[in-house]
This record gives structure tokens, C-alpha cells and sequence, in this order.
């Protein structure tokens, strides 16, 4: 399967249109509107709804699309380190583990500003559910693993970690027409449809002290369960239900109108994200690395009134 068909399905959900999308790709229409039978051949399923103009992806083709540009951007991102590998005096790669969520925003942001202060470094990212990001930590698979962890409570004595960021889980939902949530909380006696986080996925379980303290949990009926956050963001946003997710991750569908605030305003969890290590499985560039890691955060806490 061609990987780039995935930019052609970008363009034309950018374009709702056959035509300018095929023109914006340099293809005529019959060429392009094939690479899009092809890439539904190859997925099993109608990615594009053409009963309607403009065009419109369906719900498949809105998560296939976002796994596809997830995957080409590793693709180009691992390529172009292969190319600077030989201009760069120390060749080490570090690996880094993280939990979906985390990789798709808040991962490229916090390296690139990594970078600046630091200077360029080589990596890589893996990113999974946690259970098997901590395994490959504990087997030297991958350097660091980026995690969330509640803001309330502490990490384990024994777990070697620095914080490098703080996030929310919000409950969102898709608004009515009129710009409010379509699905609100203000009848107790009405269960909300809920998109949940999988048995897989721990940052689910940062919400059973909210939902024990509201009572939340008698409120919401379950509707669909995936353990990947994008894939409930685009359940959200097709209107299916409501859901908690990372403030980072949604931010940009708040600020466009696709997902709206809905529950109460103090029905959010504060998260800190933390940079976890295996000390016994360190070398040169990673102990480099976590010292300075260290004294940032260690400065940052001092500055904090």
C-alpha cells in the first residue's frame, strides 16, 4: 500500500472536492479519484461519502486519516535523522516511549523546545500503551517514557522521574447549533452516551476519583471503548457521545468549534506529565541528558511562587 495515498485523502477533505484535490496532488481526476478506490480497497471500507457537496470523509476516513498522517510524519521524521546522523559528532539515538495521547501534541512541541535549549539531539518515538511502554523502559527497549500522572498525588519512591509538563482531561462533546453542548448533564434523571478509555489505557482510571466524588458514573452509559484517544476525539466530534480527554489533544477542535466543554467546570483532572528512566540501562548521552533535565526542573520549582 502506497503511504502517500493518505495525503491524497488530506487534500480532499482540505478541498471537499475530486477535481482540486487531484489538481493540488498533479493528477488528473480519474488518476486521483483511483488512489482513493485503492485506499479504500485496501482498508475494507467507503472512506469518502460522495452523496454530498461538497465531499466529506466518513467517520472511518476521519480516523484513518489522522492514523495515516500520524504514521507518515514518524516516516519523515526517522528520515530525516537518518540523513543528519553523519553530521552529528555522537550518533546515539535516544528512544523515547510514550502514551498515544502524549505523542500526537504535546510530544513534538516539548521536544522541539527540548532542542532549543538543549541543542539537537537524535531520537525516536514509540509510541503505545502504557503497560508496554514501562515494559520496554524496564528491558532497555526505549531510554525514557513520557507518562501522565495525576497532579494530586506523588510518583513512587522508587520510580526515577522528572516532570516536564501539566495538562487537563476535560469532558467534551459535539455542539448543538446553537453552539451549545449537545449533550449537557443539567437533567440528572438523562444518562449521557459516554465514549470511554479501554482497560489498556491507565489514563482512564485518573478519572475514577472525579467520577466517585461527582457521582458521574451513574450518569453516563457507555457507547464505545477504544483505548487510543484520537479514536474517542473523533467520536467526539462526530457527535457519538461525550468524553474526557487531554486538554492538548482537543485544544485546537475548542478553539475551531468542533468540540465544545460540556459537565460542570470543575469536572476537569489535572495531569502532570513526567519523563520516567531506567537508571541501570543509562549511558553517556541519557545521563547527559537527564542532568539537564534536572537542574530545568529544578529551577522552574524555585521560580514557582
Amino acid at each position: 500500500m502506497d503511504i502517500l495515498l493518505f495525503r491524497d485523502l488530506e487534500r480532499l477533505r482540505q478541498t471537499g472536492n475530486f477535481s482540486q484535490a487531484a489538481a493540488l496532488g498533479n493528477l488528473s481526476q480519474p488518476a486521483f479519484s483511483r488512489r482513493i478506490k485503492s485506499l479504500e480497497a485496501w482498508v475494507g471500507v467507503t472512506l469518502v461519502n460522495r452523496s454530498r457537496q461538497p465531499v466529506a470523509l466518513t467517520e472511518a476516513g476521519e480516523q484513518m486519516l489522522e492514523a495515516g498522517l500520524q504514521a507518515l510524519t514518524r516516516i519523515e521524521q526517522e528520515r530525516s535523522q537518518i540523513l543528519e546522523v553523519q553530521s552529528l559528532p555522537d550518533k546515539y539515538v535516544v528512544t523515547f516511549g510514550a502514551q498515544h495521547s502524549i505523542g500526537w501534541r504535546f510530544y513534538p512541541a516539548w521536544l522541539q523546545a527540548l532542542e532549543e535549549a538543549y541543542g539537537p539531539i537524535l531520537s525516536r518515538l514509540r509510541a503505545d500503551d502504557l503497560p508496554n511502554c514501562m515494559r520496554d523502559l524496564k528491558n532497555g527497549d526505549v531510554d525514557f517514557v513520557i507518562a501522565y500522572e495525576r497532579a494530586d498525588t506523588l510518583p513512587a519512591r522508587s520510580a526515577d522521574s522528572i516532570m516536564i509538563g501539566q495538562d487537563q482531561l476535560v469532558p467534551v462533546c459535539k455542539p448543538a447549533a446553537d453552539g451549545s453542548p449537545l449533550f449537557g448533564f443539567d437533567s440528572r434523571e438523562v444518562t449521557m452516551p459516554y465514549l470511554r478509555f479501554g482497560k489498556t489505557a491507565p489514563i482512564g482510571a485518573h478519572l475514577e476519583p472525579l467520577f466517585a466524588q461527582h457521582r458521574i458514573s451513574e450518569r453516563l452509559r457507555t457507547v464505545y471503548e477504544n483505548s487510543m484517544a484520537g479514536a474517542l476525539r473523533i467520536r467526539a466530534r462526530a457527535g457519538d457521545g461525550v468524553a474526557w480527554l487531554p486538554k492538548s489533544l482537543v485544544l485546537p477542535d475548542l478553539e475551531s468549534g468542533l468540540l465544545v466543554s460540556t459537565g460542570e467546570p470543575d469536572w476537569v483532572v489535572d495531569l502532570t506529565i513526567r519523563l520516567f528512566r531506567n537508571k541501570e540501562r543509562s549511558n553517556r548521552v541519557t545521563r547527559s541528558l537527564w542532568s539537564f533535565l534536572e537542574v530545568r526542573q529544578s529551577v522552574s520549582l524555585v521560580a514557582t511562587p
